[in-house]
C-alpha cells in the first residue's frame, strides 16, 4: 500500500493543503482561508484545517477514513516553543495521521527554496522573520512578536515610515523628500496632510497605507536620500537576521543556503536585493543565496517526503506536480464562520481575550510566509 501524506502551509491570509504520496504524486491540492492561531485562535485554526483536509480528500477521491501516514503542518503564528508544542499536541489529538510534524511556516518556505541541510531563511513580506536549521537538527529562530520583541521592517513598516517621512518633509519637521509628492499623488490628494486627514476620518482605510511600500522603492530608485535611508535600514535588518542566525548555528564560515522570501524580497528591488546579496557574501563567504519562487506549501510537502525518507528520489517529481493550480475550498465560509463565532465567544467569556487581541495587533508587522 502506498504511503500518504498531508502537507499544510497556513499563512495569515490563506491556507494550502496537499494530499500526496511518498512517491511524489500530488493527489489533491486545495486552498482556503487563514488558519493562523493568532488570527482565528487555536480551536478556529483546527476547525479550518479539519475542513480543508476533508476537502482535499474529496478532491483526491480518497475515502474520508483512509489512513494517512504523516501530516506536516506549518503555520504562521507558531513562533514560540510553547506555541509550537500546543499546536503539536492539538494536531496529534485530532488523529489526522499516524505521525504529525508541526512548526512555523518559515521552515516550509526555507525548504521550498533549498534542499541543503544547512540553511537560513529570511522572510520580508508584510513583516520580517528569520529561521535556520543545520544537518544535525539544531535550529535558530526569533520570537517574532513584532515591535515588542525588537522587530523592524517588512512592507507594512516601510509603508508607514514612507508616509511619516513624507508628512514630515512636507511640513518642515523633516528633510525634504520626493516621497511627499509621490504619496500625495498615489492617493490623488493635493497634499500629504490631506492624506493623513482622510485616513483619520475614515475616507481612506488605514490598510491603504500598506500600498506605499512599492512607492517607497520607486522613489528610492531615483536617488532620494530619505527614501534610500529606509531601504538601507531594511538591508541592515535582513543582514542582521542572517548574521545572528548564522552565528547561533556556527555557519558563518561554512557552506549554507540563504533563502530569501516574502513579497518585498521576491520583488528583487535592485537597491535592496543587490545590497543584501553583497552584504550576505561579505559576512558569510560560503553562503549560497537564492530567492524562493515556489509556494511555501511545496516546502511543506518536501518536508513530508524528508520525514518519509523519499525526497532524495522524488523531490523533482513532487516539484513538477506542484505546478498545478489549487482548488478553491468550498467550505471556506462555513469554516471561517465557525472560527469567528469561537473567537467572539472567547472574547465575551474571558477578559484575558482582550489582551490576546492586543497581542495579535502587536504582531501586525511580522513577516511569516505572507505578503
Amino acid at each position: 500500500m502506498r504511503a500518504l501524506f498531508l502537507a499544510i502551509d497556513g499563512g495569515n491570509s490563506k491556507t494550502d493543503v496537499v494530499l500526496g504520496t511518498a512517491g511524489g504524486e500530488v493527489l489533491g491540492f486545495v486552498r482556503g482561508t487563514t488558519s493562523s492561531p493568532h488570527v482565528v485562535g487555536l480551536p478556529g485554526a483546527l476547525t479550518v484545517l479539519e475542513s480543508l483536509i476533508g476537502e482535499v480528500k474529496t478532491v483526491s477521491q480518497v475515502a474520508a477514513d483512509t489512513a494517512i501516514d504523516l501530516v506536516a503542518v506549518y503555520l504562521a503564528g507558531a513562533d514560540l516553543p510553547i506555541e509550537v508544542n500546543q499546536l503539536q499536541e492539538a494536531v496529534a489529538a485530532r488523529n489526522w495521521a499516524k505521525t504529525s510534524i508541526v512548526d512555523n511556516d518559515c521552515f516550509a518556505l526555507m525548504r521550498a527554496g533549498t534542499a541543503m541541510p544547512d540553511a537560513i531563511a529570511v522572510v520580508c513580506g508584510a513583516g520580517n522573520n528569520c529561521v535556520g536549521r543545520t544537518a544535525d537538527g539544531r535550529t535558530a529562530r526569533f520570537p517574532a512578536l513584532g515591535p515588542i520583541s525588537g522587530d523592524w521592517g517588512g512592507g507594512h513598516d516601510l509603508a508607514e515610515h514612507a508616509l511619516r517621512y513624507a508628512a514630515r518633509g512636507e511640513d518642515g519637521r523633516g528633510a525634504p523628500t520626493a516621497l511627499t509628492a509621490a504619496v500625495a499623488r498615489h492617493f490623488n490628494r493635493p497634499t500629504v496632510e490631506s492624506v493623513s486627514v482622510a485616513l483619520h476620518l475614515g475616507e481612506l482605510p488605514m490598510s491603504a497605507i500598506h500600498e506605499l511600500s512599492p512607492v517607497l522603492f520607486e522613489v528610492a530608485a531615483t536617488g532620494d536620500p530619505v527614501a534610500s535611508s529606509l531601504v538601507n535600514r531594511q538591508v541592515d535588518e535582513i543582514l542582521g537576521q542572517h548574521r545572528v542566525a548564522a552565528d547561533r548555528l556556527r555557519l558563518r564560515r561554512s557552506p549554507h543556503a540563504l533563502v530569501l522570501g516574502g513579497g518585498v524580497l521576491r520583488a528583487r528591488h535592485p537597491q535592496l536585493h543587490d545590497q543584501v546579496v553583497a552584504g550576505a557574501r561579505a559576512q558569510a563567504p560560503y553562503v549560497q543565496i537564492s530567492v524562493v519562487t515556489s509556494a511555501p506549501v511545496v516546502g511543506a510537502a518536501l518536508l513530508a517526503l524528508d520525514a518519509l525518507r523519499t525526497s532524495a528520489r522524488y523531490e523533482d517529481a513532487l516539484r513538477a506536480a506542484m505546478t498545478r493550480v489549487p482548488t478553491p475550498a468550498r467550505s471556506v465560509t462555513a469554516a471561517l464562520s465557525h472560527a469567528a463565532s469561537w473567537t467572539t465567544a472567547a472574547n465575551a467569556a474571558e477578559p484575558s481575550a482582550q489582551a490576546g487581541a492586543a497581542r495579535v495587533d502587536s504582531r501586525s508587522h511580522r513577516g511569516h510566509a505572507v505578503g
